[in-house]
């Protein structure tokens, strides 16, 4: 399945993109103000990159994939959406323990997406029942 191929690159480069945000904030922390000029795009390209995992994760499902993809990649979708506004709001009382959660997420995507339960097709019987 290409669209199989097309997800696993697209929710490793997310999975990487996202595990470089704690350690951007940790440098920060460290005294590099740079870290935080960086931290703050990079947050908002990832919601960039989560719609278009998204968008193949759709893909992947119509294709006869799981459903399961598409709904950890909205789940994913919307926290990224209320992170970044968690981080302008300089609420780090959501934002540190959200991030954490949204990592190990989008790890847990990455990881599932080359374990053989995602290249297992849907029958027809089983489509007929997501689609219900």
């Amino acid at each position: 399945m290409k669209s199989l191929v097309s997800l696993r690159l697209v929710a490793v480069l997310h999975a990487v993109a996202v595990c470089l945000q704690p350690v951007l904030a940790g440098v920060y922390l460290n005294g590099s103000g740079s870290a935080m000029r960086l931290h703050e795009p990079l947050g908002l390209g990832l919601a960039f990159v989560c719609l278009g995992l998204v968008l193949v994760a759709t893909i992947y499902w119509r294709a006869g994939g799981r459903a399961r993809a598409v709904l950890v990649a909205l789940l994913l979708l919307a926290a990224e959406s209320f992170q970044i506004a968690m981080g302008y709001n300089r609420q780090l009382a959501l934002h540190i323990p959200l991030g954490i959660t949204i990592v190990a997420i989008a790890c847990a995507l990455a990881v599932w997406t080359f374990r053989p339960a995602a290249r297992v097709r849907r029958t027809r019987k089983r489509a007929a029942e997501v689609l219900a």
